[in-house]
Order: structure tokens, then C-alpha cells, then sequence
């Protein structure tokens, strides 16, 4: 957890439940500040870089690191801009043979994810590894786009490791990116299959691909419902899906999920959150309620994540209510779990209705089913345009809930608050 924000929020579905990973973005991008000494930046289709030259009080150390960063900086600009020509050939000139099936796979995922900007920005100096006479590593900051040339770029830190040689320094290695943030990405590590729509981008393993069609289709569905939902600034250009099989779900953006979880949105930066799938357990007739779920999370939160437990309710419950695609309260699937909450444990009030990492499942479910009672209630009453006008106060704008009600609703948050409480433990009667 991070500045009182939520990093996890489990979610009933299904048999299974999903979890939402909502992060901070450190300067706006998720990753720390580090200095630039290049930056390759995409101009008239073709990318170009920018180097910082020697510093007259350089150390003879420093300014062989510099130079040498400089050129490592020339290769990552031929390297970028032959992924976005399509020049498989050029993209793997640049490193030694035993990189190339690690760039190989990450050529093929990333031109199947229609990859149209990819910015490599070297963060800091080379260092030379321990023990490896002439291997130096530098961190470097990739920025990327999908299908969307002009989005606002993802950004992802990965460790390169290069040799020295007589004419170019050498990568002889691609890290996988393991931030605390968000994990590796599945582009990464792991061969896709790709689908794209207007508003969705799915993506699976070579052994998931006959999934694809009807995961699309849903997830095309699920993305006229989000749009509904966005509280700020226009929709995502896409929404990204990945489907993840058994392995997959282990590796893909850090994975230690809990065995119930159905699916999870984690921030990734650029105003992007990235959607993942638990392929085991979803049922047959497929995924609806989930996608509408998660992303509702990705049209509707902020970049940042949001202010803390206090307001879990909020979140989840807006992202349950858009879930639910409109079926009466009475076939809602967490009925059950909400009737033992109330009858049980509950005190009664929303803000500390979140729910533990190690709850049981019907504790969870219950929270769940809460949250998505309290919004229902607060858009019967005053619509959907005044709950989310009150959703973008508490949860961007980090307003305290008796000025948002105020603001939203005309009324007493106090008196709200109560009524959504009374319409829950009626609800679960």
C-alpha cells in the first residue's frame, strides 16, 4: 500500500473472484526519477535521439560511462525504429546471439499488439557488472502505444545488460521489467495470440487463441457499458485484455493472486489500465458481468488509484452496479452473501465494509454485494450523471464524502449515508 491508497480489492465472481491493483504513479508514470542521458522520440515516423554530451567535469570514469551510454543510446534508437518498420532483421542487429530469442518473442508480441510508439529513454549511466569484465547494465525506460498512434505512452523500466565491442556495444540481455508497481507485462515474457476490435485489444496464449473471437466479442460488449462510466477525460483509446492461462497467471504482471481470483486491473501509466483474466474456472458460457467490471475500472478511476479503504465501497460498488448489466436487485448473484454480512458482522458502516486479504469468500462477496446495493440506491434515487459527478469528487478530486454529497446531491452525507444503509439491510431481508 502506498500513500494510503488500495493495492488489492478482492471481488466475487463466478465461482472465482477478481481483484483490482490500483497503484501510485511516481511523477505521473510509475517509476522513479531517474536522470536522462538519451531519449529516442518518434518524429516524421521514424525515431530519433537525443544525447546529453560530456560534462567538462566529468571523471575519466564518468565520461567512458557517458560515451559509452551514448552509444548504447544510438543502438536503442536502430532497435526502435526498426519495431515500428516491421524489421525483425534490424530490431535483433543490435544484440548478441544469445539475446535474440528473447527479442524475437518480444518483436512478435508487441507487433500482434499493434505496437505504434515505442520510446526507449536510458535512465542514468551504464554500470559495469560485477564479475563480467566488459558487460555493462543500464537501465532504460521504455515508453509504448498500442494500436493507438497518438495515445499517451505506457511506461515500463527494464534492465538491458550490453558488451563492449570493437565497433557497437552489444545487448546481450532484455530483464524482464518485475517493478513493484505492476510486475512484468505479458508481452514480456510470453508468446500472444491478439485480437483487436474498435475499443478493445485481447490478447492470449498460442494455446488460448480459439478463445479469442468470443472473448472479443464480449469484451466489445463490455466496452460500450464502460464507456458509459468514464467520470474524466475522454475513454481509453483501447481497452487492453489479457487472458491468462494457468502459467501465465503465475508470471503475468508479478501473478501471487489468490487462488479465488477471477481477474484484476492494474494501473500501468499513460492513463492505462491493463486488464487480466484467469482462464481456469470462468465458466463456459463466458465472461460478461467480469469484463463490464473491470473495465468500468478502467474508464472510471484515476491514473493515481484512489484515496484509501474509506471509499472502497464507492469503487467497487460503481464497478459491481455496471457488472450487474441492469438485471433486477433481486437476481443479483451476492444476494446470499450480503444477508449473512448484515446479519452477522456488519456495523452498518460503508467505509469499513473493505474487506481483508485473507477474508473468506463470503466475506468478500458480502462487501461486494454491499458497495453495489449503496450505489444502486444513490443512482434510483438521483441517476446515474449525479453518482458519477459525486464518484469523480471522492474518488479524483479527493473530496471529503459530506462536501461531495453536498456538491452531487444536495444533501447531508450523514442522512445518505443512512438511507443507503437501510436500503441494504432491506435488500437483504
Amino acid at each position: 500500500m502506498i500513500d494510503g491508497e488500495q493495492r488489492l480489492a478482492p471481488r466475487r465472481l463466478w465461482p472465482l473472484w477478481t481483484v483490482l491493483v490500483v497503484f501510485v504513479l511516481l511523477l505521473g508514470c510509475g517509476l522513479p526519477a531517474l536522470l536522462v542521458v538519451g531519449v529516442v522520440r518518434e518524429a516524421g515516423g521514424q525515431a530519433t535521439v537525443g544525447r546529453i554530451g560530456a560534462s567538462a567535469t566529468d571523471d575519466p570514469a564518468t565520461a567512458v560511462a557517458r560515451g559509452l551510454g551514448d552509444r548504447m543510446t544510438a543502438q536503442l534508437q536502430r532497435q526502435s525504429t526498426a519495431l515500428l518498420g516491421g524489421d525483425r532483421a534490424g530490431f535483433l542487429a543490435v544484440a548478441a546471439p544469445a539475446a535474440q530469442a528473447d527479442l524475437r518473442r518480444r518483436f512478435a508480441a508487441l507487433r500482434a499488439l499493434k505496437v505504434t510508439v515505442w520510446r526507449a529513454e536510458p535512465s542514468g549511466l551504464p554500470a559495469p557488472v560485477v564479475g563480467k569484465p566488459g558487460e555493462w547494465r543500464l537501465l532504460v525506460r521504455f515508453q509504448y502505444c498500442f494500436v493507438a498512434p497518438a495515445c499517451r505512452p505506457s511506461p515500463v523500466l527494464i534492465g538491458t545488460r550490453w558488451r563492449e565491442n570493437a565497433a557497437q556495444p552489444l545487448l546481450v540481455a532484455m530483464e524482464e521489467s518485475k517493478s513493484a508497481e505492476t510486475g512484468t507485462r505479458p508481452w514480456e515474457i510470453s508468446d500472444l495470440a491478439v485480437a483487436i476490435g474498435p475499443r478493445t485489444i485481447v490478447a492470449t496464449t498460442p494455446a488460448l487463441r480459439g478463445k479469442l473471437p468470443s472473448l472479443l466479442a464480449q469484451a466489445e460488449a463490455a466496452a460500450a457499458v464502460a464507456d458509459g462510466y468514464v467520470v474524466a477525460g475522454s475513454p481509453p483509446d483501447r481497452y487492453r485484455i489479457f487472458y491468462a492461462g494457468r502459467g501465465e497467471w503465475q508470471r503475468w504482471y508479478g501473478g501471487g493472486r489468490p487462488q479465488w481470483t477471477g481477474g484484476y486491473a492494474v494501473t500501468v501509466g499513460g492513463g492505462h489500465h491493463e486488464v487480466v483474466l484467469n482462464a481456469d474456472g470462468l465458466p463456459s458460457s463466458g465472461a460478461d458481468d467480469l469484463l463490464r467490471h473491470e473495465l468500468t475500472h478502467a474508464a472510471s478511476l484515476p491514473e493515481r488509484g484512489y484515496p484509501g479503504k474509506t471509499t472502497w465501497w464507492l469503487v467497487e460498488g460503481l464497478a459491481e452496479y455496471a457488472g450487474a448489466g441492469g438485471q433486477p436487485v433481486d437476481r443479483y448473484e451476492g444476494l446470499a452473501q450480503v444477508r449473512k454480512l448484515v446479519r452477522s458482522a456488519w456495523d452498518g458502516r460503508l467505509e469499513g465494509i473493505t474487506p481483508a486479504d485473507d477474508a473468506p469468500a463470503d466475506r468478500v462477496g458480502g462487501s461486494y454485494g454491499v458497495g453495489y446495493l449503496a450505489v444502486r440506491h444513490l443512482v434510483d434515487r438521483y441517476g446515474p450523471q449525479r453518482l458519477l459527478a459525486f464518484f469523480k469528487a471522492v474518488v479524483h478530486e479527493r473530496k471529503a464524502f459530506a462536501v461531495a454529497a453536498e456538491d452531487a446531491f444536495g444533501e447531508q452525507w450523514s442522512t445518505l449515508h443512512d438511507e443507503c444503509v437501510a436500503y441494504v439491510r432491506a435488500a437483504a431481508a
